[in-house]
């Protein structure tokens, strides 16, 4: 192995787009075979990158959510195919808006009076995982707005029932776009194992792994390490500091997204992504799934003429599975078919490979940055797997 392309390439980060700072680990069969962090986490560029850094992840919080679903069905106690109804009776009946979503914008949302019909198909688990399941990305719906009026505290099943109350975009399972089905699986998570969200993460994902730096509720002292935040100006190139960071899709105090409610170090969250990369069991050799279930994440949900809906510029090798992308393309970038992870708002990346037991998780704290995940990510990703072949 010899990683020295790939430092050269993230040390050139800084001078190129001006990224303040930046850490990758990767990993291999339960050892870390390279680490490098850049820059400083402070805005006054005093404190370099450290392994103590705290990181808002956005929608990495994705996989963590992905996992802990993908336990339930393990134990028997869901199916991917079960209606989401089984658990949220609020579900039961979805109305669809009667206009065709691909006539308006990207960021459409339908009101409370759009035109609508009863939904012909139930909206499933899979449908929820895969993004398949008619819902938008709206935190302020009409739903949510009329909800958090009267209940400023409401808990992760109150909003996720309000979401329920607003028409599908499409029939479920007939049309791919991003969207709060992750949100609804948290919800799920929660009837089936009579816990919280945040607390079922932590019984059967975090403590099992000896996790402490990785949270839907960072304390004072977790706070204190937050790295400095950006958000790219795309007209002037700059990165422009953000003075009070915080999580916008913390809707409530007691409102856990389970798309994008976590934060934490960047070695707390590798050691789930090392886990998964080694059939589901940990370098303490705690399991959180069994390798057969790993395995369920390395194939496609989104197939056919709804895959173009999924693919962007840089998705062109990847399709859409249970909750996590999937590399579905061989030639296209270095690591194999069926390699699966997610990203996140302000830069973060993961890559989970089960067949050769390789991990890597990048993190930065940059918003708005489309270069970090149309050239950085895939870059970071194919150095890594050449240095690997060295």
């Amino acid at each position: 192995m010899n990683f020295h392309l790939l430092e050269q390439y993230l040390d050139s980060l800084n001078e190129e787009y001006g990224i303040p700072g930046l850490d990758l680990i990767v990993t291999k069969d339960h050892e870390t075979v390279y680490r490098h962090s850049a820059g400083h986490s402070d805005p006054e560029g005093k404190r370099p990158v450290g392994p103590k850094d705290f990181y808002l992840l956005y929608s990495c919080t994705k996989l963590i959510t992905m996992t802990a679903m993908m336990q339930l069905i393990e134990q028997g106690k869901a199916s991917l195919y079960d209606p989401v109804s089984r658990f949220l009776p609020e579900w039961e009946y979805m109305t669809v808006m009667n206009a065709d979503y691909r006539s308006k914008p990207w960021d459409f949302s339908p009101t409370l009076r759009e035109p609508a019909h009863y939904a012909k198909n139930r909206v499933r688990i899979i449908d929820c995982m895969s993004m398949m399941a008619g819902l938008t990305y709206d935190m302020n719906s009409e739903g949510i707005r009329e909800l958090l009026k009267e209940k400023p505290e409401a808990t992760t099943r109150e909003v996720v029932a309000a979401i329920a109350r607003m028409p599908l975009l499409f029939e479920p399972g007939t049309h791919w776009r991003y969207s709060l089905g992750h949100d609804v699986i948290a919800a799920v998570i929660e009837v089936i194992s009579g816990e919280r969200f945040s607390d079922y993460l932590q019984k059967h994902l975090f403590d099992p792994l000896g996790i402490t730096d990785l949270t839907c509720h960072p304390t004072d002292e977790q706070w204190s390490r937050m790295s400095a935040a950006y958000e790219f100006q795309p007209d002037t190139k700059q990165m422009k500091l953000i003075e009070h960071p915080h999580n916008r899709y913390m809707l409530t105090p007691n409102y856990e997204s389970g798309g994008a409610c976590l934060a934490g170090t960047a070695d707390s969250y590798m050691t789930v992504v090392e886990a998964l990369a080694n059939g589901g069991e940990g370098r303490n050799g705690a399991r959180i799934l069994k390798p057969k279930t790993v395995m369920m994440f390395t194939h496609s949900v989104v197939t056919g003429e709804v895959l173009s809906e999924f693919r962007t510029v840089r998705f062109l090798e990847y399709s859409y599975g249970l909750g996590v992308r999937v590399k579905t393309t061989d030639g296209l970038g270095w690591s194999p078919v069926g390699e699966f992870g997610w990203d996140g708002a302000a830069g973060g990346y993961a890559v989970v490979d089960p067949f050769n037991r390789v991990g890597l998780f990048y993190v930065q704290h940059i918003h708005n940055f489309g270069e970090g995940y149309n050239v950085i990510h895939p870059r970071v990703r194919d150095l890594v797997y050449k240095g690997l072949a060295r």
